[in-house]
């Protein structure tokens, strides 16, 4: 089983991203997956940590995962050295940020990439959801492109869609190196 994190703030669609990412895997790819957020009443801009699993078989164990072989981190600020404790000796770490330098207390391999700068310039705001989708599946091979690309058309209405579209694209082809394939 594939347990992902998302950490962000409230209003930044981490739980929406955990969702796109479990249906792309469960509709288009035949696989078994579930999505849900671990937050209380809180407000935009309060932390806020989504989950996605996914497998190969039925998925009932709705624990917050102990260890994540993904985590994906929307708002940097979030993250302090006790991120280590959540990372599983394989996993990746995927973070928006334009100062990678300030996270070598990460003891697993780090993908970063400016998805807010991403987010601005595609979507003129800086919602970051679907860019860390990009990357997550630009750095992994969890789902294929065209499918979360389908699953992203199937939950925006077309304005929307278009413009998510192009970014999760260039978010995937920015940690591939530029490669849409």
């Amino acid at each position: 089983m594939l347990d992902i994190r998302w950490y962000g703030r409230g209003g930044q669609g981490a739980f929406t991203a955990a969702r796109l990412l479990g249906r792309a895997a469960s509709v288009y790819e035949g696989k078994y997956a579930m999505a849900y957020p671990s937050f209380g009443p809180e407000r935009r801009g309060a932390p806020v940590w989504s989950f996605t699993r996914i497998d190969d078989r039925k998925v009932i164990d709705r624990a917050q995962p102990e260890k994540c072989d993904c985590l994906i981190v929307l708002d940097e600020t979030l993250v302090t050295e006790k991120v280590n404790e959540v990372l599983k000796p394989e996993s990746v770490v995927i973070m928006n940020t334009v100062k990678p330098e300030k996270y070598g207390f990460i003891q697993n391999r780090l993908v970063t990439l400016d998805a807010t700068g991403m987010a601005l310039q595609f979507l003129g705001r800086p919602i970051t959801n679907v860019a860390m989708l990009g990357a997550l599946l630009g750095v992994t091979d969890i789902v294929t492109l065209d499918h979360a690309d389908q699953v992203v058309k199937d939950n925006f209405p077309t304005k929307l869609y278009e413009k998510n579209s192009a970014l999760l694209k260039a978010a995937y082809a920015s940690v591939r190196g530029g490669s849409e394939e």
